[in-house]
């Protein structure tokens, strides 16, 4: 139970909820080790457990002519896996890839559906955490149409930074080509050009972001804007009994 809270406290999601609310939630929670590459959901499969990461990084991803891939949010310490949940749908849409690998709480389908009808903190930081996820969605779609790659890819390092909280980071060509939906001579040399700008490290995958500030400079709108919406959304529910 004392892992399990410490661990439940570094998710953003459950620590905005009411004490009661958390309290009631730690006896559903177990602790788990996502790792790189592991698959959580695969599209029509029922989803049998949510995930509430800590220091993990999840990528949701859907697929394009039945091999392609185009990421379509990312999940991290801000939230939870399994919102559709939530809405009533049992079977998850798209495939959820962890890419950062770390601690997450777990909680079967059955558990989470009964503390979301009887918990109205919970729901009420689902429903914000479901239009987060919205807003994210609806920003990469005008991001991915209108803005140049190395501000895009500037843009998502920067996203991954945050949902993960550190500077240094793991992430293949592949699944940044994922990340943005272009090829991989197209992720090469979007990240050469910032490696040249001195702004990221970048050796066989592993990432390390050397200039914060010159990053955000060099990054497209989208990083700030999505930013500024998770903030609009945050409230104080959590300092209510």
């Amino acid at each position: 139970m004392l892992i399990a809270y410490r661990t439940s406290v570094a998710n953003s999601l459950l620590a905005a909820l009411p004490y009661k609310d958390h309290q009631l939630l730690l006896a559903h929670l177990e602790p788990i080790e996502l790792t790189f590459g592991e698959e959580i959901y695969v599209p029509g499969e029922p989803i049998r457990h949510v995930y509430f990461p800590t220091d993990s990084l999840v990528s949701l991803l859907t697929q394009v002519d039945g091999h392609q891939a185009l990421e379509v949010g990312m999940v991290g310490h801000e939230g939870m896996l399994g919102i559709p949940l939530a809405l009533g749908i049992s079977n998850s849409p798209v495939r959820a890839l962890v890419h950062g690998a770390g601690m997450a709480l777990r909680m079967t389908s059955a558990h989470f559906n009964y503390e979301f009808q009887h918990s109205v903190g919970l729901r009420h930081e689902i429903f914000r955490y479901i239009y987060d996820q919205m807003s994210q969605l609806t920003q990469t779609a005008v991001c991915n149409r209108f803005h140049h790659v190395e501000a895009r890819l500037a843009s998502r390092l920067l996203m991954t930074r945050d949902h993960v909280r550190a500077n240094q980071f793991h992430l293949t060509q592949d699944l940044l080509g994922d990340m943005l939906g272009v090829r991989r001579v197209g992720i090469t040399k979007a990240a050469n050009d910032l490696r040249l700008r001195k702004l990221i490290d970048y050796n066989r995958g592993d990432i390390s972001i050397l200039d914060d500030e010159g990053l955000e400079a060099a990054a497209c709108p989208c990083y700030q804007t999505v930013k500024d919406m998770r903030k609009a959304t945050q409230t104080p529910l959590a300092n209510r009994s």
